[in-house]
């Protein structure tokens, strides 16, 4: 079958706003819907704004942060759950409107070791978010991703491209009005948790730094610059897309520099599944992308010709890359310079 016919979905009118919305963020209690959840409390006046994750304890941290900041908490709804089971999903996916699927096992070297309970978690996990979605009518869907899951070379990768995968493909499973699916894929963050950021600020009282090679290079966003992207996604989104940011790149070897400038470094090797470089567009995906002043576009429709929805977005046109393209954090043409990186981890 064409991917022609595959997409045959009414398009979504683009949100001007969230306010007034229901919305529901999976693994809430991780860097990424922590800091998007204050930032929907600030700036809008959501109908409710439920935290679903399987830690208590942080869930309890997490309410009781919010209540010393003096932010309403009857806005909030805790919900304990597990992305594995279906049937808790679907209860608090009730009459939610949006959902932030943030949850994952994402550590690359306990994935390579924990298989099974990776595939359970961010594959077993996308099928019952997108059930459940579209069982309960959920309106819009953005699953987070990472460049960990272009070209994968470790169990973490390969597992989130096949959620990638699920999430794309799950627009022909809602209908023609039903829920509309998009991923955001985005690299490395900023002191998030698993970031190489606090490993290297604990090494240096040592005054030796493990490197795994020195030609290593990742991209680079701060969690603010992650979470408005999302938001930014989640208005323009009309379904299958996946959305890239442009954002800088940094050798790890001046990250390391920055943090533990009078260190030495000690070359350890590349950790099981690690890769020296990493892709968030192959040159496979260069037919069905377009590109934007902040951003680029994975169409799910390769005619792009034909079908020029996934164009343009608040009037805004892209244009289409060429065949070669590829976007890489070893030939990015963006790179954060150290004194950059000091101000932004400071």
């Amino acid at each position: 079958m064409s991917s022609k016919l595959l997409f045959k979905k009414k398009v979504k009118k683009e949100l001007d706003s969230i306010e007034n919305l229901s919305i529901l963020v999976t693994g809430a209690t991780g860097t990424f819907g922590q800091t998007f959840i204050e930032y929907l409390l600030k700036n809008y006046n959501n109908q409710r704004i439920i935290i679903f994750s399987r830690d208590e304890l942080k869930q309890h941290e997490m309410r009781e942060k919010f209540e010393s900041t003096g932010f309403d908490l009857d806005r909030l709804r805790f919900f304990i759950g597990d992305v594995r089971d279906y049937a808790r999903l679907k209860r608090a996916f009730s009459k939610v409107d949006v959902v932030i699927h943030a949850a994952a096992l994402k550590q690359v070297v306990a994935a390579e070791y924990n298989p099974i309970e990776c595939i359970k978690t961010n594959i077993n996990g996308a099928e019952n978010i997108i059930n459940a979605a579209i069982d309960c009518g959920v309106k819009r869907v953005i699953a987070l991703s990472t460049d960990k899951a272009v070209n994968p070379i470790n169990l973490y990768g390969a597992t989130k491209l096949c959620s990638d995968k699920l999430f794309v493909s799950a627009n022909n499973l809602s209908g023609s009005d039903g829920t509309i699916f998009s991923v955001v894929r985005y690299g490395n963050v900023i002191g998030s948790r698993g970031s190489v950021i606090p490993v290297f600020r604990e090494q240096k009282n040592s005054g030796v730094v493990s490197i795994t090679d020195i030609r290593m290079t990742r991209f680079w966003l701060s969690i603010n610059d992650g979470v408005e992207f999302v938001y930014s996604c989640l208005k323009l989104m009309k379904g299958g897309e996946v959305f890239i940011p442009k954002i800088p790149s940094m050798r790890i070897v001046d990250l390391a520099k920055v943090i533990a400038p009078k260190c030495r470094f000690n070359v350890i090797g590349i950790r099981p599944g690690e890769k020296i470089h990493e892709i968030m567009i192959s040159s496979d995906d260069a037919s069905r992308t377009v590109e934007f002043s902040d951003k680029y576009v994975i169409c799910p429709d390769k005619n792009l010709a034909s079908n020029k929805k996934y164009i343009t977005y608040k009037k805004k046109v892209g244009k289409k890359v060429n065949d070669n393209f590829f976007y890489s954090s070893e030939s990015n043409k963006d790179w954060l310079t150290l004194e950059k990186m000091k101000k932004i981890i400071s």
